[in-house]
């Protein structure tokens, strides 16, 4: 292979050329940098990542063969497996070398780094050999420990979904998730067994229930990605602590000190904002819901002042309006409760009521102007957001509890209809406002 111009070769694209028409070497390459540019973006331009030393010389051999071009094509990298697999399907797009049509298709893409692990294994057999016949008889049972550990530290599956997974996974009382299998095996060749893989974005239930039974430790990618993963199991786990790859790199390429300056450097996921916020809200609505009790030592309770009503309040309301009359120095009774709740099912439409059925079991909210028109719908998470920067919002239907921080905030705005599933503890019913619950 000729000189690539690169310090490290992590992988070869192949790739098979067929040409319509008798062309030469630079024509080829020229195409190739001409119909991918810009195809990409700046980030995977051929020619930058060529400047910079990210990829190597291009390989051309051509053949003519009954006046056409046939040959390969090979192109050295030092990127990523997912940027490189990325440029070799870019290759597949260029149809044309001047004025001939031409058609390329990716053969393979090598890791060049099995040529050597296959160097190495082949060498170890030699020192084995040599070792077993010509050492005394006690470096067998040295052999036999070794071959003892590395059994143990053989990767596992793991739940209905077959999950990437380290032997010590159910003895222990915590576990380390991480992104994809390759995360897995390189946690286990430098110790650390209790490990499990994600295996992308949807995250499985068998991981959701561990991070109920045990302390949960997050390790990912310092990339974007590694931000999306944290993100969709902040939704549906309880996470305990997060440890970051550096920006850049990825778990599978990190060395054992390297991991253990990560792991140290671990977060509580309550100082993460995203993950707390996402952690809370979880709680509240699966508590609403009856479908399990937060634990006890992640509750946060806040002391509340009680509410006094203002004299406003108790003037009389317009013709046809219920306001609920609530005592300063008692809750209202049940029957008021149950009073305030009919009148104000009997003042929301018809419209927004299909509109709740419609979204039951979805935890999703939609926003209506005066005429009743969809303005937006989103996720319940993201409704105070929402209603913040959001104007003209006359209703408010959502697949989640009504509580007071909401009904503050969408009397602020102007709402005059606020209907959801539950109703929470609300001390203050603004005047003017329908709030109400599915009958």
């Amino acid at each position: 292979m000729a000189k690539t111009y690169i310090d490290t070769v992590k992988y070869l694209v192949y790739a098979n050329l067929e040409i319509g028409g008798l062309v030469e070497k630079p024509d080829v390459v020229g195409a190739i940098f001409g119909q991918t540019e810009g195809l990409l973006g700046d980030e995977l331009d051929l020619r930058e990542l060529q400047k910079n030393g990210r990829i190597g010389r291009i390989e051309v051999d051509l053949q003519a063969r009954g006046g056409k071009s046939i040959g390969k094509i090979l192109l050295p990298s030092s990127l990523d497996m997912v940027e490189t697999s990325i440029l070799a399907a870019a290759l597949e797009t260029v149809d044309r070398v001047g004025p001939c049509d031409a058609k390329i298709g990716v053969e393979k893409v090598e890791d060049t780094r099995n040529a050597k692990r296959k160097q190495i294994i082949e060498r170890a057999k030699g020192l084995l050999k040599t070792l077993l016949t010509t050492e005394i008889p006690e470096s067998k049972e040295i052999s036999e420990l070794v071959r003892q550990e590395v059994k143990i530290a053989e990767i596992s599956e793991y739940g209905p979904e077959k999950l990437p997974c380290g032997p010590h996974l159910d003895s222990g009382d915590s576990i380390t998730i991480v992104e994809g299998r390759a995360d897995v095996l390189n946690l286990l060749k430098n110790g650390v067994n209790n490990c499990i893989a994600v295996g992308g974005a949807n995250v499985p239930r068998t991981i959701a229930a561990l991070c109920r039974e045990k302390e949960t430790t997050v390790f990912l990618d310092g990339d974007r990605g590694g931000d999306i993963i944290l993100r969709e199991l902040s939704e549906v786990c309880d996470i305990d602590f997060v440890a970051r790859a550096p920006r850049g790199k990825e778990v599978e390429e990190l060395t054992r000190k390297e991991i253990i300056k990560c792991m140290r450097a671990r977060v509580p996921a309550e100082q993460i904002e995203g993950v707390a916020k996402a952690a809370k809200e979880r709680a509240e609505q699966e508590s609403e819901r009856g479908e399990r009790e937060p634990m006890p030592e992640r509750r946060q309770f806040q002391p509340r002042e009680r509410f006094q009503p203002p004299a406003e309040r108790f003037e009389r309301p317009p013709e046809g309006q219920y306001v609920p009359q609530v005592p300063p120095s008692a809750p209202p009774a049940p029957s008021q409760v149950q009073a305030a709740l009919q009148a104000a099912q009997a003042e929301v439409p018809e419209q927004l009521k299909a509109s709740l059925a419609e979204l039951e079991n979805t935890l999703r909210a939609r926003l209506y102007d005066e005429s009743l028109g969809l303005k937006t719908e989103m996720p319940v998470r993201d409704l105070i957001k929402a209603l913040q920067e959001g104007s003209g919002i006359h209703a408010v239907v959502l697949d989640g509890i009504v509580t007071q921080r909401l009904v503050d905030l969408a009397d602020q705005k102007g709402v005059r209809i606020l209907l959801g599933v539950k109703l929470g503890n609300i001390f203050k019913r603004p005047a003017g406002m329908a709030i109400s619950t599915k009958a």
